[in-house]
């Protein structure tokens, strides 16, 4: 059995997770996407491997929440022992890829609009205990300068106020979402989400001349400062015939609960240059609660 729990992300700069390309791509540095909305995500292991990080430079307690790595010390061909430190462990926290929950998208005249799809609001829903409701593309929710709003790619008609958008909006960062909440179709939520990344052009010069090294120019996207996030976490509830506490998970991953406070984590690249900065929030599943009462 495992303790149900999810955490929420909010880029606070513009994020780079993903692999570097070769000149055959024309050096573009891309970003990992979803299979199916083809929008940004963050794979588990990014998420799991700052999280370990983090850990380890702070108390010391990553070997029991994410597991032994492997001493690669130990010499080729020696016998390994079960009771051995060099042996490879379980971790008990688990975490899967995060997802885009909201995008901020710009339009002239909101000038910031927050985006998404069903796709993906049923996803947050799921992963954070909600009730999964029955989302329409172009309903929306706030104020809207006019009914038909004008992206890069033409215009867009808004159809329903839906006021139980908000309930898709993570409270924790916003009890009242300032920019207006758009919901498009599955099908169109890739061309508006290309259309909202954070691009930039990148170059080494020669020491002696202004001419760039040979291979070192290329091009960068990022998801945009203000891209909301959510994954899910679960969490062993036994180890060692002894129960695993959440609340012990949140005192050595040093997230301050009781005020709800966001922590600060960098994420994938670049971050010597500005990128990868984030805001935090980790809670447990509404399930748990059910299953103790």
């Amino acid at each position: 059995m495992y303790h149900k729990a999810y955490g929420i992300i909010e880029t606070q700069a513009p994020l780079h997770v993903g692999a570097s390309a070769g000149e055959e791509s024309g050096n573009l540095n891309l970003i990992f996407r979803d299979q199916f909305t083809q929008t940004g995500i963050i794979p588990g292991s990014s998420i799991r491997g700052r999280f370990r990080a983090d850990m380890r430079y702070k108390n010391g307690n990553a070997d029991y929440w994410y597991g032994k790595a492997v001493n690669h010390s130990k010499s080729e061909g020696s016998e390994s022992d079960s009771n051995s430190e060099n042996n490879t462990s379980e971790g008990l926290v688990k975490f899967e890829y995060a997802s885009i929950v909201w995008l901020p998208v710009y339009c002239p005249n909101q000038p910031i609009v927050r985006v998404s799809c069903p796709a993906l609001l049923n996803r947050y829903q799921k992963i954070t205990g909600k009730a999964v409701t029955e989302i329409k593309p172009y309903s929306y929710f706030g104020k809207a300068a006019s009914k038909t709003l004008f992206f890069n790619l033409g215009f867009l008609p808004l159809k329903t106020q839906e006021p139980t958008l908000k309930d898709c909006f993570p409270q924790e960062l916003e009890k009242n979402p300032k920019h207006l909440l758009l919901v498009v179709d599955d099908k169109e939520i890739s061309m508006i989400h290309d259309m909202a990344l954070y691009r930039q052009s990148r170059v080494a010069l020669e020491p002696d001349k202004k001419k760039a090294k040979k291979g070192a120019f290329f091009d960068v996207e990022a998801l945009p400062e203000g891209t909301v996030m959510a994954f899910p976490i679960a969490m062993r509830e036994r180890y060692d015939d002894k129960t695993v506490e959440w609340q012990q998970f949140l005192q050595d991953s040093q997230f301050n609960q009781q005020d709800k406070e966001l922590k600060e984590l960098y994420f994938g690249g670049l971050e010597s240059i500005g990128f990868g900065r984030t805001k935090v929030f980790v809670a447990s599943h509404p399930s748990n609660l059910a299953q103790n009462s």
